[in-house]
């Protein structure tokens, strides 16, 4: 039970951060509206370097590893990447569906790689 209530504290602090960071680069984006399509490779390793930044960012505050558990050790690198994913994911489908513009974490993808990018940080700097 209580690696769960850990697991979901990782996934809830993930999401918050990653949540924050699609909204942030929403209100930049609004300043370039008209900009041309940005190359997709270099926007996943863009992704990639802010989870890392933003890992390093949740260090500050939460120095500890929510998830204590030796027998899970690691998990988190894959769980968080997914549902991080899954979480981006659905708020491009809401974006879309409402006619607003997308930025690309608003994909699996890059919300993938971004949670990826933290979860390292946190596993290796993590105790």
């Amino acid at each position: 039970m209580d690696f769960l209530f850990e697991l979901i504290i990782e996934l809830v602090l993930q999401l918050v951060i990653e949540g924050l960071t699609e909204l942030g680069l929403h209100s930049i984006g609004e300043a370039f509206h008209n900009r041309e399509k940005r190359n997709p490779y270099f926007a996943a390793t863009g992704y990639l370097l802010l989870g890392l930044i933003s890992g390093f960012v949740s260090l500050l505050i939460f120095p500890h590893s929510f998830i204590r558990s030796s027998r899970f050790h690691g998990i988190s690198l894959v769980t968080m990447p997914l549902l991080g994913g899954a979480m981006m994911s659905g708020i491009g489908m809401l974006r879309r569906r409402r006619g607003q513009e997308l930025i690309q974490l608003d994909t699996f993808a890059c919300g993938a790689l971004f949670g990826l990018g933290m979860s390292l940080i946190r596993f290796l700097f993590t105790h």
